[in-house]
This record gives structure tokens, C-alpha cells and sequence, in this order.
């Protein structure tokens, strides 16, 4: 079984400790959370294939090493998930990029898509799924099980948040999947918020209440 990667490195735990805070301004949550993405794209892309092709250097010619292939695609869970898109485009601007629009009915408690838009053909693209937070697990589940029906040739997903109960939803579903996150936190409360956490990713991104 894959393995839940949290990533403890001291930038990015830094980061994330100035984003918890109440008074964080909309502005400064929003360029932490593209920092924060970068850094955690570095983890996420760690075991990426190189090859090795002649350069030109002002020097010499030499083999140096590149991707082997630049075929990843980015899904963002929206709307939140585009603050972590933001950030993993600054670092892999080659990169494809994917939407997809869920919501919890109220009454049901089912996952309702209303969006979904990806590139076509994920057969031979590598995967990642963003969204800040995985709290009951519910969305992270329905979005991985979508995009498993475009059968990619890999597929990961990357938070900022976790909560154990979602955790345990994501494995107990979808297994094979490894999530990324910063930190797993204590638990969720009655309506669903991860504690301590850091509030509603979307709303403190945009603005919002």
C-alpha cells in the first residue's frame, strides 16, 4: 500500500504556521499557499524519469539530464485547489491542467459533480490531484475515483491538510493512491472543519465568507 507522505520540511512547515494564523490578510494566505505548493511539488516530483541528451555549455559539450518526458497533468479540485495550481505551475510550467467541480449535497451527504474538464487521453500522463484540505475524505475519494475512469498512467494526490478520518476514507477506497500532505492534524469537529486547521481554505483564499 502506498504510503501517506508527509513532508516536514522546516520552510514549509514555517509557511504553514503563518497560514494557520487568524490574522494571516487574504493577500499574504494566498502567496504562502503558491509557496508552499512549489515546495511541495518538489516531493511530489522526486522520482520524475531523466534522460540524458548533449548541451552546449559556454565551455565544453557535455550529456546533461532532463525529463524524460513532460507529460504531467495538474487537477485542481475546485475552487480552492487553484491556489495550489498556481504555485506547481511557477515551478512546471509544461505542465497539462485539469478542473474538477464537486460539492457535498446538504441533505444527502453525496458528492455531486458539477465540472469536470480534463486533457484528453491520461493513458501515457502522470497525475496529481491538488486541493488544501482532505477532511472527511469524501471529495478526495469521488475526485480520484473520476479520474482513475481516464485511466492515467499514474495518479497522486497532494493536500496541505489531512485529517485522520480522511484519510482513512481515501485508503479504505482508493489504496493504490499516495497523498501528500504537510501535516495530519487532530481530528474534525462536528461540521466537517479540520482541527486546529487553518479555516476554509477557499474562503480565506478568495476572500470570501
Amino acid at each position: 500500500m502506498p504510503e501517506i507522505q508527509v513532508i516536514k520540511h522546516p520552510l514549509i512547515q514555517h509557511k504553514l504556521t503563518l497560514m494557520r494564523q487568524q490574522q494571516t490578510s487574504t493577500a499574504k494566505f494566498r502567496s504562502l499557499l503558491k509557496e508552499i505548493s512549489m515546495l511541495l511539488a518538489y516531493e511530489v516530483t522526486r522520482d520524475l524519469p531523466l534522460k540524458s541528451e548533449p548541451i552546449e555549455t559556454p565551455m565544453e559539450t557535455m550529456n546533461a539530464p532532463l525529463l524524460a518526458d513532460k507529460k504531467m497533468v495538474i487537477v485542481a479540485i475546485m475552487r480552492a485547489g487553484q491556489g495550489i495550481l498556481d504555485g506547481i505551475l511557477e515551478l512546471i510550467p509544461s505542465a497539462r491542467v485539469g478542473h474538477i467541480g464537486l460539492y457535498r449535497d446538504p441533505h444527502t451527504h453525496m458528492v455531486i459533480e458539477y465540472y469536470f474538464k480534463v486533457p484528453e487521453d491520461l493513458s501515457d500522463r502522470d497525475v496529481v490531484i491538488v486541493d488544501p484540505m482532505v477532511a472527511t475524505g469524501n471529495t478526495a475519494s469521488a475526485a480520484i475515483g473520476r479520474l482513475k475512469q481516464a485511466n492515467p498512467r499514474s495518479l497522486r494526490f497532494m493536500c496541505l491538510l489531512a485529517a485522520p478520518e480522511g484519510i482513512e476514507q481515501v485508503q479504505a477506497h482508493h489504496p493504490d493512491v499516495t497523498l501528500y500532505t504537510a501535516a495530519i492534524d487532530r481530528e474534525l469537529d462536528s461540521q466537517g472543519y479540520i482541527l486546529p486547521g487553518l479555516g476554509d481554505a477557499g474562503d480565506r483564499l478568495f476572500g470570501t465568507r
